[in-house]
């Protein structure tokens, strides 16, 4: 030991100033980049402000989004990562409408190229992008979209009384809706994506599987044997592996002339009918690029659903005006007595139950930053130029609160048909994104949180667990109501409905 720290004594002012060369340079690279926007004027080596961001990130980009007020953007320093914050409603459009190879590149998150793989939706563009987006549109068909309500509402039911019962069980103690709600949106997505080709024995390992990768997203991408991003990468493999292997039973019933029972068997009855008529297959329909792609599916529709969901049920408990609208208005339309589904025209009928869920999500956008990497430089402003390379974030949660009448004030009515302010502030309403990019299953996500509302609040009485700061923001990774939406359940009907696919 003393003849290493020997060794070691002379070099020490070598070592010392090679540290501060290289925390020279960073800085140097930073500010370069940084230019005139705001933002801190100094940063650690590497990690950058890593640290806040990962141990208060709900607190990280408020005071982005505070530095980003004057101008519509501003700047920090991750791992390594330059980032630009976009505030600006208006600059968030313009990245949007950029997405191409010589301006900005979709990742979806900072590292998710390296977590999610080549074959994927969101790394796509021009016409490739647009062939594809044309082989999803069948999915979601108004005749696909029934065949889905009907799934989700089934499942839905089994969850609600399976939380009911566990309320039951110890009456005096609220229960945490967080990782019920995902359990129940990650049953719904494996039967409405995958239905018959994910056997109940397959399930529990790609629940699992899927749990790693989403604590894998929040965690700092070290690529190393126990690490939490290696073990999210690692388990994307064996979930796109099962995808794949259900893509290839599917193709088998198509094939035969079954009818279509879940959202894969429509998406490769099309790519069939295509081969048929012209005897060559469609561009990106192999079974491992629709496994891939169906991932991508999956990622969008669990997370995002379940912070839907979570602040559904919060923001109806602390505006008991709306929920006593909404049990007035789906009890007029449908009742649990009748054992019947919620048919497509009755979720039509339900406009002010809509309202609610499009106010639910632009006021609690679920994910709430969408990530791009700059290809090339690139003219923000007049004054600023993006740097290639950088992080590019447009939060879509702060344009949420941009133009709206009252846009931090939770408010169904501004979305009826006589103020119809999802039409007069279109712009400022990005939660399901804008430009080529704009989520293709929006629908089905609206469909989803509407017919949860309705169900919800028409089976069961509920009432949150109030404590201090329960309702603040929690990233995990979309975002979700801190305490993990603690309530107190009872049946409200006299029974439940008997709701079956017959």
């Amino acid at each position: 030991m003393n003849s290493f720290l020997s060794f070691l004594s002379p070099l020490t002012p070598y070592l010392v100033t090679f540290l501060v060369l290289i925390f020279l340079v960073e800085q140097i690279s930073y500010l370069r980049r940084k230019q005139n926007a705001p933002g801190p004027n100094l940063v650690l080596p590497f990690i950058g402000n890593a640290i806040s961001l990962v141990r208060q990130p709900t607190r990280f980009w408020e005071l982005q989004a505070e530095l980003a007020a004057s101008v519509g953007f501003s700047a920090n320093y991750v791992v390594g990562k330059f980032i630009l914050f976009i505030r600006s409603s208006e600059l968030s459009h313009l990245i949007f409408a950029n997405v191409r190879p010589d301006a900005f590149f979709l990742v979806g998150h900072p590292f998710g190229k390296k977590l999610f793989g080549e074959h994927n939706l969101i790394y796509m563009f021009g016409q490739d992008h647009k062939d594809l987006r044309r082989q999803i549109a069948p999915n979601f068909t108004p005749r696909a979209l029934s065949t889905y309500t009907s799934l989700q509402q089934i499942i839905i039911l089994q969850h609600l009384k399976s939380w009911e019962r566990l309320s039951s069980e110890s009456p005096a103690e609220p229960i945490s809706l967080r990782l019920l709600v995902r359990e129940m949106n990650l049953e719904t997505s494996q039967t409405v994506f995958l239905g018959r080709y994910l056997p109940q024995e397959s399930r529990a390992k790609f629940r699992d599987d899927y749990n790693l990768f989403n604590t894998g997203l929040m965690k700092l991408p070290f690529d190393l044997p126990g690490f939490a991003f290696r073990n999210a990468r690692l388990a994307v493999e064996r979930l796109v592996e099962t995808l794949t292997d259900c893509a290839a039973q599917s193709r088998d019933k198509m094939s035969q002339g079954d009818e279509p029972t879940c959202l894969i068997d429509f998406w490769i009855q099309e790519t069939v009918r295509e081969f048929r008529e012209s005897k060559t297959a469609p561009p990106h329909s192999s079974d491992r690029e629709i496994g891939s792609y169906i991932f991508d599916f999956l990622f969008a529709a669990q997370d995002a659903s379940t912070s839907s969901l979570l602040w559904a049920v919060t923001l109806l408990d602390s505006h008991p005006d709306v929920l006593q609208k909404v049990r007035d208005e789906v009890s007029r339309i449908w009742s649990p007595e009748s054992d019947g589904l919620i048919s497509a025209d009755q979720l039509r009928e339900m406009k002010y139950t809509q309202a609610v869920a499009r106010e639910v999500v632009r006021y609690r956008s679920p994910a709430t930053l969408v990530p791009h990497i700059a290809m090339e430089d690139f003219p923000l402003t007049e004054s600023y130029t993006i740097r290639k390379g950088t992080i590019v974030m447009p939060s879509v949660y702060e344009s949420s609160f941009q133009g709206f009448t009252e846009g931090d004030r939770f408010d169904p009515d501004r979305f009826s048909e006589e103020r119809q302010e999802e039409v007069i502030f279109k712009r400022n309403f990005l939660s399901f994104g804008a430009g080529a990019h704009q989520c293709v299953g929006q629908r089905y996500a609206l469909n989803h949180l509407v017919l949860f509302i309705a169900m919800f609040v028409t089976l069961l009485d509920f009432k949150r667990h109030r404590t201090d700061g329960c309702d603040e923001i929690m990233y995990c990774p979309t975002i979700c109501p801190k305490d993990g939406c603690k309530v107190f359940l009872a049946r409200r009907c006299p029974r439940y409905p008997n709701l079956s696919l017959d």
